[in-house]
């Protein structure tokens, strides 16, 4: 448990230095533009259409807890979810011609919500006065506001996110600060700094619009404070010897003498109360290593709690004054008890998550290069845990990011999950989803970088399946949840870092799961409390008994297999795979080829290496059996022209290198069972174009899949029968 917080300490980096030398197997991306026209097979706007935004259809969460449409309540709605941080390094945010472009390509590739991210660093990045918005930057984000609700495009948007928020000065407004995130919820100069940005953004009228954007029916979630925790706060400044800053100790003291009647009464349940220190004098010291169990940290997490829950309901209040009648959330990041109870009382939770998280861009950063199928699907675990049950859950963020070679299992592995676990939005990370060319002269778009997944074949190609697996709903939501008992505060620890055991949450990847308020009564087919990590077989056994899983079910933990009780997914740990098996969609994510692998309609029968295969119906039919135009993916990884390490496993960066991204060469063979047509093949380029046909065939269909085409790398094929 004490690795939760290492990603945010400082990694050294390796001291030599050595030149990769690409061979003649990764190819140049021939494309510039990347923009598709309607009716490329890339072009979701038919199987995925936006409607119109109005009251009828002004997002709302239902009895069940679902996101759906205010006048068709009994209808869940899933949204794909946009990730808009336009900061300066990316370009800023588009002018409004620009703006017209992106959002109608946001459309054709199946996005209908999106979120405005980092907002509060590009009006002020240059200011010198507090909230003296930029005004070009403001009219730039309420066009795009404007044009993305006409669209059928909803927006999410955070109601402070830089750690300088309005502030003016010369700050470095996208780097991590102490104060203003944290202390928005127990220091009053802070949240009267809150309230100022929310209503001078959020309340003034858009003039595209013509209504402010906290009334519009396009605004659809409010992030209070984007990751606003308390301990995460004090975690992305942390300084040795000192790691809660001292603005906390007022406010902590005061929270103690309102608990406990006398200074004997904290000594009775502290002991590493020190002589000196007396509740009286309100001189109880913060603790002095965040990583040190102690009764001392215990109650500075139940003091987060209740400051927490009490900061959010305040916030809710004064966006409620304001006139908006949308979803708010808080407390979207990490999934300790500590954070759980915090969100126990929030309307709809959110959460972000990542699988080999990145700190930055400067020579040296590095990666663990690990699969996201090798550690069981953590991240996704991860976030899983932090659901509350019959409450929205959306991922406000989520990346398993670049350079790692393994990040072709992103686009089945969490959009895919994120389906069976039937949450309700779903927002991978990033400057930007798509980009309309390469070749910007911006420092996020002069090579792929983490974050950039706009740039990067392999994430592009995920996303495209998550439109698919996720939106469109190919995965079926599980048949069973499970729920995780909650009592309350005392079912906190000594450990700051306290959260779900891994062994439990494995149970995510065979049934749905999250957490649920008990009176401490244990329930049946239930995790419960105090938490037994070795339950996995107990509950799972439970559940084969009541018919509520098949008896055939695959899940062995000690072999690594995780097949879910719908039968369309099955995670092998010790082989690195994932198969997706439905009737209009089969996909498998491999580390290495070992045997051919039958999806249903379609066997994988042999590959050069890893990757991502996926095979899509996009046509409108029920299934692949029958299907006349077929979507056929396959990603292997990108690099960057000219990329340099300084080891020799590639996992600490010296050089990103520059563009043209490279495409690694690969070789699929895949066959479809039991079918016989007559049928061709054709590579579609990165910007939706349908080249030449490869191969034709009249008979059973046998591919043999380079992605080493005549008009180049892709990572996209259309299959078309007659």
């Amino acid at each position: 448990m004490k690795n939760l917080a290492l990603s945010l300490t400082t990694l050294l980096s390796l001291t030599w230095s050595t030149q990769v030398a690409l061979p003649a197997d990764w190819l140049p991306v021939r494309e510039i533009s990347l923009e598709i026209q309607s009716g490329s097979p890339l072009d979701f706007s038919g199987l995925m259409p936006n409607g119109t935004i109005d009251a009828e259809h002004r997002l709302v969460t239902n009895p069940e807890g679902r996101i759906a449409f205010a006048g068709t309540p009994d209808k869940p709605q899933r949204l794909f979810c946009a990730s808009l941080g336009f900061g300066p390094a990316a370009g800023g945010f588009p002018d409004h011609a620009e703006a017209d472009a992106y959002v109608r390509q946001l459309v054709l590739h199946g996005y209908n919500i999106a979120r405005f991210h980092f907002t509060d660093a590009s009006l002020m990045n240059g200011r010198q006065k507090d909230f003296d918005f930029d005004p070009e930057v403001l009219d730039r984000i309420h066009y795009l506001m404007a044009a993305l609700k006409k669209a059928g495009i909803y927006w999410m948007v955070d109601g402070l996110t830089s750690w300088h928020g309005g502030y003016g000065g010369d700050f470095e407004r996208w780097d991590p600060a102490e104060g203003l995130r944290g202390e928005i919820n127990y220091e009053e100069k802070a949240y009267q700094h809150w309230q100022t940005m929310v209503s001078d953004f959020l309340g003034r009228v858009n003039p595209y619009t013509g209504v402010a954007p906290i009334r519009d029916d396009a605004l659809s979630l409010i992030v209070l404070v984007n990751e606003n925790g308390m301990e995460f706060s004090t975690v992305v400044t942390d300084k040795k010897g000192r790691p809660y800053p001292d603005s906390l100790r007022g406010p902590f003291n005061d929270w103690l003498a309102a608990r406990y009647p006398s200074t004997e009464a904290l000594r009775a349940r502290w002991w590493d109360l020190r002589s000196d220190e007396r509740l009286e004098d309100r001189n109880i010291r913060l603790p002095l290593d965040r990583y040190a169990d102690s009764p001392r940290l215990r109650d500075l997490q139940a003091f987060f709690v209740e400051t927490e829950r009490k900061s959010a309901a305040r916030m809710t209040d004064f966006v409620r004054s304001l006139g908006y009648r949308g979803m708010v959330s808080d407390y979207n990041n990490w999934a300790t008890v500590q954070t759980s109870l915090t969100r126990m009382d929030l309307p709809v939770v959110t959460m972000n998550t990542y699988h080999d998280w990145v700190s930055g861009y400067a020579s040296g950063s590095r990666i663990q290069d690990k699969s996201s199928v090798g550690d069981t699907a953590s991240y996704m675990r991860l976030a899983a845990s932090a659901r509350w049950l019959g409450k929205p859950f959306v991922m406000t963020e989520y990346d398993h990011l670049f350079w790692n070679k393994y990040r072709y299992e992103a686009g089945l592995m969490m959009p895919a999950y994120a389906s069976f676990q039937n949450w309700d939005i779903l927002c991978r990370h990033g400057h930007g989803p798509i980009i309309l060319k390469y070749g910007e002269d911006f420092p996020h778009k002069r090579a792929m970088l983490p974050y950039a997944i706009a740039l990067d074949p392999i994430a592009r190609a995920s996303e495209t399946l998550a439109a698919l697996t996720f939106r469109r709903g190919d995965v079926a939501p599980a048949r069973n949840t499970i729920p995780f008992m909650v009592r309350g505060e005392e079912d906190l620890n000594d450990d700051m870092q306290q959260r779900e055991p891994d062994t439990l949450t494995e149970l995510g990847l065979v049934s749905g799961i999250g957490l649920k308020k008990t009176d401490g009564l244990r329930e049946a087919m239930a995790v419960n409390q105090p938490r037994d990590p070795e339950a996995f077989e107990e509950i799972l056994s439970s559940l084969k008994e009541a018919g509520l899983i098949s008896e055939k079910n695959r899940t062995d933990p000690v072999k690594g297999l995780f097949e879910s009780d719908t039968g369309q997914l099955l995670l092998n740990r010790n082989e690195l795979s994932l198969a997706l098996s439905t009737s209009r969609n089969q996909a498998f994510a491999f580390a290495q080829f070992t045997r051919p692998t039958d999806l249903g309609n379609v066997t994988v029968r042999g590959s050069d290496g890893s990757g991502l295969f996926a095979a899509a119906a996009i046509d409108g039919s029920a299934s692949l059996a029958d299907a006349k135009r077929i979507l056929l993916i396959y990603a292997t990884d990108a690099r960057n022209t000219g990329m340099r390490f300084q080891d020799a496993d590639e996992r600490v960066i010296d050089d990103f290198g520059k563009l043209p991204v490279l495409i690694r060469k690969g070789r699929i063979e895949v066959s479809f069972n039991d079918r016989l047509a007559r049928w061709r093949l054709s590579p579609i380029g990165l910007d939706g174009t349908v080249h030449p046909a490869l191969k034709m065939g009249n008979g059973r269909i046998e591919l043999s899949l380079s992605n080493d085409t005549p008009s180049g790398p892709t990572t996209f094929f259309l299959l078309e029968t007659d």
